[in-house]
């Protein structure tokens, strides 16, 4: 049952009210006077309809009431307690038929003496005054004479003002949001909408699972079902909820009747549940369990909820096809300027439906009142999709800003070679996988996976910032630290959660020292052991699905689980630089605007080190230099060098520097 909104009709509400109010004052004056009168032989006129009744009248009293199933004692007991906010005769009233100047409040003593058809079933825990929290007893010696008080909430209903149970705050936020949503979703949307609208008592409602990877889709598609029946739809802060199982029952039993009164469907995340804390698992299980109201929950893998009815559908992504027809018809009029590069943005990132229209409004807007400039137009659409995936990542990767170009890297021709073919397959990959077919032999293998193998220093990371350059697509540096945990299941979780949001903002993914976490799977010993080999089998999974690139660094190769190597497409080794490319390094390791003085690259290219000592040398000079106020000299690499082979414990020959100064 979804109550109409009081705010609509707070006149009419108001004063039906206060004109229940004004009976139970009188039953009050009455007492008063003649307290030799029992209860039963009074009545008040208009008797509320009972539960499942209609009404021709909607008030929220009434409303309330039917909701709940009061009987016409509760009923007045509450209006009892609701006279003493809204009437300032009601304190005075109280003392007075209480026959106690220090009671000037309800108790359940003075309703039972004043009200008609007084029933003790009424105080009892189980009772709905009680059990839906409509009143609060205070303390006291006595049942019967503790403090009735009218709950805040209840209060506003009654009143006509929808306002959240501010116990609530923080945990449930209503969505107000009214985004359509795609065909293939509103499918969904529907067929909730039609199971709900066949169910008369909110108490009977299944749970609603969605299961898929987007969980912005879920709750839209939520949404929707909402809005076919009039409901709304409030969002359940997972990682907000109370820890303990009587402050779960409390939660659940204020839950249950916000969506009553607000006409609510809960909806809950249950992938942001902290599954390192069995705790908080077991809080989830028992708010599912235990809430009977309207609710939906968002899921990657299905939930087993034996105890409840359980509805669940299968929320696929929209496929390239629905995502090329959601960009030209989001950006209307503009779609003819993109001159068919939509199909760039589809192959690059895999954005759900409201991040597509958030860019193009945004690029809408951007040219509402000046020419359109296609470049423009492509340039503003590419950044805004690489934004609209980097919030998700950014709280588990680091972002590098990549400024390595091609003529930065100084590698052999084969190297070079493949690094150009890892491109080509960036971009290409839609035309062969979706154009061409390949998609439809199996999804096995069509990740882009890459090793980068080599000693430290050799120019690794520096070729993973060219390709990022090259396809301009954002580089992730994926921390092993916040990935890796010792907790069963969540190094896997946490792995998903890097590719699922890297995949939807077409990132390059860095994991350096790969062999921390891709290492040879070992023969199972105890539980740590079998469940490494998971982790490890999950990852190549999950590296062979992702339609991105993957890049892993190593310096050992052959740590390597040999069934990892055989899924890698590209391998590429970078070899110790020789005479040759350490003298091209030196020769690009200084930027343009560097005074540099006398220096000889083909002394310096004896210095037997790799690139990236190399940088570190030519950085420190740099600062030596300058704290001299004179060019970079060799007098200044020579200082820095022997700096720099002192950290790498290494030490510098005379055959290395001889001649240098």
């Amino acid at each position: 049952m979804i109550p109409q909104d009081p705010a609509n009709w707070s006149d009419e509400n108001k004063s039906y009210l206060m004109s229940r109010l004004e009976n139970v004052r009188i039953l009050l004056e009455d007492h008063a006077k003649y307290p030799e009168n029992t209860s039963n032989s009074k009545d008040l006129p208009q008797d509320t309809p009972k539960k499942g009744s209609s009404s021709s009248q909607s008030f929220s009293l009434d409303t309330l009431c039917a909701i709940f199933g009061l009987t016409s004692f509760e009923r007045d007991t509450l209006l009892l307690c609701a006279g003493m906010e809204l009437d300032s005769k009601f304190p005075s009233l109280c003392a007075a038929a209480s026959g106690d100047p220090k009671r000037p409040y309800p108790t359940f003593g003075l309703a039972l003496s004043v009200l008609p058809g007084a029933h003790w079933s009424a105080l009892s825990p189980g009772s709905p005054l009680r059990q839906w929290r409509l009143i609060e007893m205070g303390t006291g010696d006595s049942l019967t004479y503790n403090p009735l008080h009218i709950d805040e909430r209840v209060l506003h209903y009654l009143v006509g003002v929808l306002a959240l149970d501010e116990r609530l705050a923080g945990i449930l936020d209503v969505v107000y949001e009214n985004d359509g949503i795609e065909p293939v979703h509103n499918e969904i949307a529907r067929s909730i909408a039609g199971t709900w609208s066949k169910i008369k008592q909110a108490r009977t409602f299944p749970v609603t699972q969605l299961c898929g990877e987007d969980v912005e889709i879920m709750r839209m598609i939520a949404q929707s079902a909402c809005r076919a029946l009039g409901y709304s739809l409030c969002l359940i802060n997972t990682n907000s909820l109370p820890q303990t199982t009587g402050e779960i029952t409390s939660f659940i039993r204020l839950c249950e009747r916000e969506s009553v009164l607000g006409g609510y469907v809960m909806f809950l995340d249950c992938e942001e549940v902290d599954t390192a804390d069995p705790n908080h698992e077991k809080m989830i299980d028992r708010l599912i369990v235990g809430l009977r109201c309207p609710l939906v929950i968002a899921t990657r893998k299905r939930r087993q909820i034996r105890q409840r009815s359980l509805i669940t559908y299968d929320v696929p992504r929209l496929s390239s096809s629905e995502q090329v027809q959601l960009w030209k018809s989001s950006m209307g009029s503009l779609s003819g300027s993109l001159d068919g590069k939509v199909n760039e943005f589809v192959s690059n990132f895999d954005l759900s439906s409201h991040s597509i229209k958030n860019a193009c409004a945004k690029a809408t807007g951007y040219f509402a009142d000046k020419k359109i400039d296609p470049e423009e137009l492509y340039s503003i659409l590419w950044d805004t999709c690489l934004r609209e995936g980097r919030p998700r990542l950014e709280s588990m990767a680091v972002r590098i800003e990549p400024a390595a170009k091609w003529d930065d890297l100084v590698l052999p021709e084969p190297q070079q070679r493949i690094l150009t073919e890892i491109a080509m397959h960036v971009r290409q990959r839609k035309k062969v996988y979706e154009t061409w077919g390949f998609i439809k032999k199996g999804m096995r293998g069509l990740g882009i996976s890459v090793l980068f193998a080599g000693e430290s220093g050799t120019g690794k990371t520096m070729a993973a910032e060219v390709l990022a350059n090259e396809l301009h697509l954002d580089l992730y540096r994926i921390d092993l630290s916040q990935v890796v945990s010792k907790y069963i299941g969540e190094t896997e979780k946490n792995l998903r959660r890097v590719f699922d949001a890297a995949e939807e903002g077409g990132a390059i993914l860095l994991f350096d020292e790969a062999d921390a976490i891709f290492g040879k799977r070992t023969d199972v010993k105890d539980s740590h052991d079998r469940f490494a080999n998971i982790e490890v089998s999950y990852l190549l999974q999950r590296m062979e699905a992702y339609r991105g690139l993957a890049i892993l660094t190593t310096n050992m190769k052959n740590a390597l689980d040999t069934a990892f190597l055989r899924r890698i497409r590209f391998i590429v080794q970078f070899p110790f630089p020789d005479h040759v490319a350490r003298a091209g390094i030196w020769q690009t390791v200084f930027p343009e605007d560097t005074p540099i003085e006398a220096l000889d690259i083909n002394k310096l290219a004896r210095l037997n080190v790799a690139g990236g000592n190399i940088r570190n040398i030519a950085m420190n000079a740099a600062f030596l230099a300058a704290d001299e106020d004179s060019p970079v000299g060799m007098a200044h690499i020579l200082k820095a060098s022997r700096s720099e082979c002192l950290k790498m414990e290494k030490t510098l020959t005379d055959s290395e520097v001889q001649g240098w100064i």
